[in-house]
Order: C-alpha cells, then sequence, then structure tokens
C-alpha cells in the first residue's frame, strides 16, 4: 500500500476532502491535511527537479494527476495543492509557471493550452477577519475545450470559461465568460465575440 493510500483511509483526512470538495467549510491545517499535501509537495519535487521530459518525469506526472488524459503536457516547474483534482482532458498544455490549487477541483477541457504563469484558484478565504481563522471552502474552476488561456492570467474560485474562448495574457477572471469570445483584462471582460 502506498503511502498515499495508507493516508485516504484515515477517516479524519476522508471528511476534510469531503468537505473540501463539496463546497462545504473545511480545516486545510489538520496534521492530516498537511500529510496529505507533503505527498504531494515529494511528486512536485520529482517533477521540477527530474531530468526533462524523461520516463521518470512523465511517471510523477501521471502519478500527480491521476485524473487526466495520458496526453495532458506540463511543463516544469509545476504546483499544485492535490493533483487528483484535476481532471485535463486530452490534448491539453500547461506551459511552465504555472499553479493550480485544485482543492475544489479544476476541469479543463480537451485540447485547451495553459501558458506560462497562470494561476488557477478553487480556495476561497472568508472576508471576515475572526471567520478567516477558521475553516475555508473552495469552488470549481471549468474551462472549456480549445481554449487559450494567456501567459499570467489568475482565474478566481468559481469562474466557468466556455468552449474555445481566450484570455488574455494578464487578465484577472472573476466571473463566468461565454464560449467563443476573447475576453481580457481585470477584471476580465468580453472584447470580441468569435461566432
Amino acid at each position: 500500500m502506498s503511502r498515499k493510500e495508507e493516508l485516504l483511509r484515515n477517516p479524519v483526512l476522508q471528511e476534510e476532502l469531503r468537505r473540501m470538495t463539496s463546497g462545504q467549510p473545511y480545516d486545510a491545517h489538520t496534521p492530516e491535511m498537511y500529510a496529505w499535501r507533503a505527498e504531494v509537495k515529494q511528486l512536485l519535487k520529482r517533477i521540477n527537479i527530474t531530468d526533462y521530459q524523461t520516463p521518470a518525469m512523465h511517471e510523477a506526472i501521471r502519478e500527480l494527476l491521476p485524473n487526466c488524459a495520458a496526453d495532458v503536457y506540463v511543463e516544469p516547474p509545476f504546483h499544485c495543492d492535490y493533483g487528483n483534482l484535476i481532471y485535463a482532458e486530452e490534448g491539453v498544455y500547461i506551459n511552465f509557471g504555472c499553479i493550480i490549487l485544485d482543492g475544489g477541483g479544476v476541469y479543463i477541457g480537451r485540447k485547451t493550452l495553459v501558458a506560462p504563469g497562470v494561476h488557477i484558484f478553487t480556495a476561497e478565504h472568508p472576508i471576515d477577519a475572526d471567520e478567516r481563522e477558521g475553516h475555508e471552502t473552495c469552488r470549481p474552476v471549468k474551462i472549456g475545450e480549445r481554449c487559450w488561456i494567456g501567459g499570467d492570467v489568475t482565474i478566481c474560485p468559481g469562474v466557468t470559461i466556455g468552449d474555445r474562448t481566450v484570455i488574455g495574457a494578464g487578465s484577472v477572471v472573476v466571473r463566468d465568460i461565454p464560449s467563443d469570445c476573447v475576453a481580457v483584462g481585470n477584471p476580465c471582460r468580453v472584447v470580441k465575440h468569435l461566432k
């Protein structure tokens, strides 16, 4: 049994992961959650320092991202919280320097291109400082197929981006963006429809 499989048998971890993935408040700071993320960090270390494009690097990517298509391409360095909550379909390309906080689930449609330095966040913290000292929540991010997410884009929790859409470099996406358009800015907004 692997260390990850052993950790997943822990009822505390199971409950926090269940709450996290269902959008309920959860505690990311339990010893069990730290242990789970520590295992992920070991995989990230293997990906980010292994000789480039070797079988060992690809094996570590498959282990980190078990819910992604076999041909998903990840350029190191890459960082994420959990890995197993990233769902990328075939032909997805994730360029170097990307950070994905995937606690709420990140869904990326087929043949979508993710440029360098993109940050995708699913975790949220309360606005009220007293509440912020306790729990956090997550909301999923969904990116359609054949999209192009430009360099240094930030995608915030709960956002859905439609199919074939282009998000311009440096944009901050705080609300849903429809299919077949070009959207840019902070906050990101549609500037051109493609159909």
